[in-house]
């Protein structure tokens, strides 16, 4: 049996556990939530309700849970599912479950009424126990991809820093379930090597590459390709047999999801919208003040320890760094930081970016940089405005001018406040990444912000310090 065949069945039963869990956890849940409250004697009960009477209730959400969970998208299939993302998705789902199946059972049982508590418990833990199935067999899925099993075989068509950045990103995470083949295009010569990965032919042989290499996936992420060559590479490829990706110039083309609509019963096509505005930049604002506040006071302590330790092992330098930024509008401020490099760092270089093993890093500030401790006292900056604790990284006036002649829409990143930690950052673009990349990424952010999107990147943020992916 080839690599593909194996990868289809792993998706079918993956898919397959996936429903059976689902309907596996709502009946534990609303046997473990009858347990609860009619025997173990926790939750106390005037009338005790005999088990046969809740049949209905078992039946009707294990035949309705896999319709809501359909509904909600989480059984199509996705290589890298956010935790909170799946969350979301299952609350909605066992919610809708539960009370389907309250609202039916009542109805079919009249002379009958559920306990409300049961009801309540059923329901948080349907919620609980389906989202830890989900995420215990997303691990073991994960885990069969790393160690090489039934991954699919991908190329990449292109040799842009677009294509090479989504190249990179299918190798960096190897939980992906991808295996890159190599790159197809017509800038390189076939046997050549561009950035770690070898170029297996031009782009007029994709057909035949895609049966010689047993390719599942092919993924189109050269920006120079015409719409007619894009479409001839897609008429290339066996139907049925290879999943077609196309990655969109994020520089020419509107980040945003196209959303159709209508101005007076004439259609239109919305391409790009502002989600900060109006009374989202006050929920924003909101969150910023609160947040920073708590959070500065909560850590005063580790503040005040880190300021001792800095002046301790580099006595001849202040505590704090105070940095040039350009943020909203591109009205420049004065970032705060903790000095994690020795005093006049740049005094001979100019302006530089910080590297790994940076040699002008002090010994306090490696540690400072891996855990991002140094990046504590920018919620001043937040407290009083100048920042915000979920945004594009702000960079000094001197990358700006740079970034802003070599980049389309750079300068777009600086219709929103800076931010602390952002939408690039918990995606692994920390330290000295693609701009480009990063870029796409602030520009989504920028057009798709919601309260539950800084939420979920703030949650992300702290596992990535705990990873200390690229910071240095």
């Amino acid at each position: 049996m080839n690599g593909h065949a194996v990868s289809v069945r792993i998706k079918a039963l993956f898919t397959g556990l996936l429903l059976a869990s689902d309907i596996a956890a709502m009946f534990l849940a609303i046997l473990l939530a009858y347990w609860l409250r009619f025997d173990a004697g926790i939750l106390a009960y005037q009338e005790r309700h005999f088990l046969r009477d809740y049949v209905p209730f078992f039946l009707l959400a294990m035949l309705v849970a896999p319709a809501c969970f359909a509904l909600q998208g989480l059984y199509r299939f996705r290589r890298h599912v956010s935790r909170l993302d799946e969350l979301t998705r299952v609350f909605t789902g066992a919610s809708i479950t539960i009370v389907v199946a309250t609202a039916a059972g009542a109805f079919f049982a009249r002379d009958f009424n559920y306990s409300r508590g049961l009801v309540s418990v059923a329901w948080l833990l349907g919620i609980t126990l389906a989202w830890l199935s989900r995420r215990f067999l997303h691990g073991l899925l994960s885990n069969l991809w790393r160690q090489g099993v039934a991954r699919d075989r991908a190329i990449v068509v292109g040799s842009s820093e677009m294509a090479l950045a989504v190249a990179q990103q299918l190798r960096r995470i190897p939980g992906l379930g991808y295996e890159t083949v190599g790159l197809v295009t017509d800038r390189q010569a076939p046997g050549t090597w561009v950035d770690g990965l070898p170029v297996i032919g031009p782009v007029s042989a994709v057909g035949s590459l895609v049966r010689e290499h047993a390719v599942s996936d092919l993924i189109i992420a050269d920006p120079g390709l015409s719409h007619a060559e894009v479409l001839q590479i897609v008429e290339q490829c066996p139907i049925g047999r290879v999943s077609i990706r196309v990655v969109p110039d994020m520089f020419q083309l509107m980040t945003t999801g196209v959303t159709i609509g209508d101005i007076g019963g004439l259609p239109t096509v919305l391409v790009r919208d502002v989600a900060l505005r109006g009374w989202n930049l006050v929920i924003k604002r909101g969150m910023d003040l609160v947040i920073s506040a708590l959070t500065l006071i909560v850590v005063s302590p580790i503040l005040a320890l880190i300021a001792l330790l800095i002046k301790v092992t580099s006595p001849k330098g202040p505590v704090f760094y105070v940095q040039e930024r350009v943020g909203l509008d591109g009205v420049p401020f004065f970032m705060i930081k903790f000095r994690s490099m020795e005093p006049d760092a740049e005094s001979d270089t100019g302006p530089v970016w910080a590297s790994a093993e940076d040699p002008r890093t002090t010994r306090i500030g490696r540690l400072l940089r891996r855990l991002s401790l140094d990046e504590l006292p920018q919620l001043i900056n937040v407290l009083i405005g100048e920042m915000s604790i979920v945004g594009p990284r702000p960079e000094r006036p001197h990358f700006v001018e740079q970034f802003r002649e070599k980049v389309p829409r750079y300068f777009e990143r600086h219709a929103e406040k800076a931010g602390i930690t952002g939408w690039a950052q918990v995606n692994g673009l920390r330290g000295n990444v693609s701009i480009e990349e990063r870029t796409a990424y602030d520009l989504w952010y920028v057009e798709n912000w919601t309260p539950w999107l800084d939420l979920q990147i703030m949650i992300k943020t702290v596992a990535a310090v705990v990873r200390g992916d690229n910071a240095y």
